[in-house]
């Protein structure tokens, strides 16, 4: 079964890029997606811009509306995910707690609706 394991942490938060800290973590990142790969559990998975490039649209009586930004202010925003195919939910929340970003954010964790034709 897929599962979404969806990274969020406010923007301020953890290490800062350019530190020791952010490269250790950065590593720990790439050790856990070649980790996943090795076990044919990755199926997709990247990181996103900061929230300051985000776009929302909205459709309201027929019309699409586009701000800015985030649809939700949050403390904690979107900023990664993990596209995975484990045999349960345990195996994926095993894995959503070696995200290095769940030291100080959350990770989400929603199965993946199979839309076969």
């Amino acid at each position: 079964m897929q599962y979404l394991l969806m990274i969020y942490a406010a923007e301020s938060a953890g290490p800062k890029a350019g530190t020791a800290e952010h490269d250790k973590m950065m590593q720990r990142y790439t050790e856990l997606g070649q980790e996943l790969d090795a076990k044919g559990l990755m199926k997709g998975g990247n990181a996103l811009d900061s929230v300051a490039t985000a776009t929302t649209v909205r459709v309201r009586n027929g019309k699409a509306q586009t701000l800015d930004g985030p649809f939700a202010e949050t403390k904690e925003q979107l900023g990664g995910f993990f596209l995975l195919d484990c045999k349960d939910l345990d195996e994926a929340i095993q894995y959503a707690g070696k995200i290095p970003s769940a030291q100080f954010g959350s990770i989400e964790i929603r199965p993946v609706v199979s839309c076969a034709s």
